[in-house]
């Protein structure tokens, strides 16, 4: 999640973290996504219709067509470069000839409420994958391995071979060092000492099938391409490497899609129990065992959806929502507190320090938990607790209906494709499937 926070507290706007760029203007655009159905239905619509781009000198990068899900006919999706000829003339001509109509950018602004560009289909993640707030190799100078050149360029190969990876490629193998499985030997050995007494029911059940079937072991750092596998047959979920710290946004738009962007570097070994950023440690130990819990994966991607096309402003209240759940979230089972957050798990003293009554503890409420202040570099003063995953995913689906956008997204899981929802067939026709659906249960039911 410091992937996350950083960028909350930056006054500025930076590429890959807002759709307006600070200072720009419609002319200096790019990335402009269009959808569109010509209002006339004949032959050579579509032509005509990209003649008007041919006329204001508008190039377009990317032309997709299908039949409309909005009513007969078909729509189109061209993806314009707004940094050549005269772009906003150009929409509003298009605008004007089209039954259906609307922008997805992530920098264009014109006079009306334009839509932040986002992700629709699952190769689309590598878009911005590499539009990192600072690269993995850049270090501050109060890292512990500021000074030490040779961990240095050790960090620069890892955000090099996460930043040459596109989707469907196998995930990178690395041969980590003696010095690197020394470190991962002394977090995991003082971790594992609590996660009976201090971790969730669902990391305990999760953590030896992790040993069985992924590595997990005190002298073997676990491969990613053999967690995201495993998490793929549990959940659907799957990891991607990163090179880098993302945007909130881009972030959380990975979780709709049930990806996780993981490190695959491991702290400084001079401090094997701190880290001041996420590591490999934090990500398999921490996150990867939640992940294979149903309920724990709909909970993170409902927050990645409620991310989708949403105001900047309600970005960063999914991101302190998700600080509080997915990174520092406790629970009640049995009557008793328990960590399931990744920050927690991955933290041999604050796993210690969160069951003690020393922190402030306080019902999740998304409404209340996305204004709640915190520290980066120190324990928690403020833990949210929740009574199930369950109850927690209904109050995630709840604070989501409240974000502004003039429509509702879903996740297709057999095309790995976000799907708009905005037009009365459109969604009279998913209602029929639903029902279909519920059909087949109530007979399995009648025949238990």
């Amino acid at each position: 999640m410091y992937r996350l926070q950083q960028e909350l507290d930056k006054p500025t706007l930076k590429e890959g973290g807002s759709y307006i760029m600070e200072g720009h203007d419609a002319a200096e655009a790019k990335n402009v996504c269009l959808i569109f159905s010509p209002e006339q239905e004949e032959a050579g619509a579509l032509a005509k219709m990209l003649r008007i781009f041919d006329e204001h000198r508008v190039n377009l990068l990317h032309i997709e067509s299908r039949s409309s899900t909005r009513g007969p006919g078909y729509e189109f999706m061209v993806e314009c470069d707004g940094k050549r000829g005269t772009l906003g003339p150009a929409i509003e001509a298009i605008r004007e000839k089209s039954n259906y109509f609307n922008i997805i950018s992530r920098d264009y602004k014109d006079n009306e409420a334009t839509v932040p560009w986002f992700p629709r289909r699952i190769r689309d993640l590598d878009r911005f994958a590499n539009q990192i707030l600072s690269y993995g190799a850049e270090l501050d100078s109060d890292h512990p391995g500021f000074t030490d050149q040779t961990y240095r360029e050790r960090r620069k190969y890892f955000a090099d071979i996460a930043f040459n990876y596109k989707h469907g490629q196998p995930l990178p193998h690395v041969d980590y060092t003696p010095e690197e499985v020394n470190t991962w030997r002394e977090v995991f050995r003082n971790l594992t000492k609590l996660y009976r007494t201090h971790a969730c029911r669902e990391h305990n059940h999760v953590f030896p099938l992790l040993i069985e079937n992924c590595g997990y072991r005190e002298d073997n750092i676990p491969q990613l391409e053999d967690v995201s596998n495993f998490l793929k047959d549990c959940t659907g979920f799957t990891l991607r490497p990163v090179a880098g710290l993302l945007s909130s946004r881009d972030f959380l738009a990975g979780l709709a899609f049930r990806v996780f962007h993981s490190t695959q570097y491991i702290r400084h070994p001079s401090k094997p129990l701190y880290t001041p950023e996420p590591d490999v440690c934090h990500e398999l130990l921490g996150h990867a065992p939640l992940f294979a819990d149903p309920s724990f994966a709909q909970f993170s991607q409902e927050i990645g959806l409620a991310s989708l096309g949403a105001p900047d402003e309600f970005v960063e209240k999914l991101a302190t929502c998700f600080w509080f759940t997915v990174e520092y979230g406790m629970c009640r089972q049995n009557g008793e507190l328990k960590a399931y957050g990744a920050g927690l798990l991955s933290s041999f003293g604050e796993l210690q320090y969160c069951l003690t009554d020393k922190p402030e503890l306080r019902e999740f409420d998304p409404a209340k938990t996305c204004e709640q202040k915190y520290p980066i570099t120190e324990y928690q003063p403020v833990y949210f607790v929740s009574e199930s995953f369950e109850d927690a995913i209904q109050k995630m689906i709840n604070y989501a209906n409240t974000i502004p956008r003039p429509f509702g997204v879903r996740y297709d899981p057999y095309t790995q494709s976000i799907e708009i929802l905005d037009s009365v067939p459109q969604i009279s026709n998913l209602m029929r499937n639903i029902h279909n659906e519920f059909e087949v249960l109530q007979n399995a039911f009648k025949k238990l």
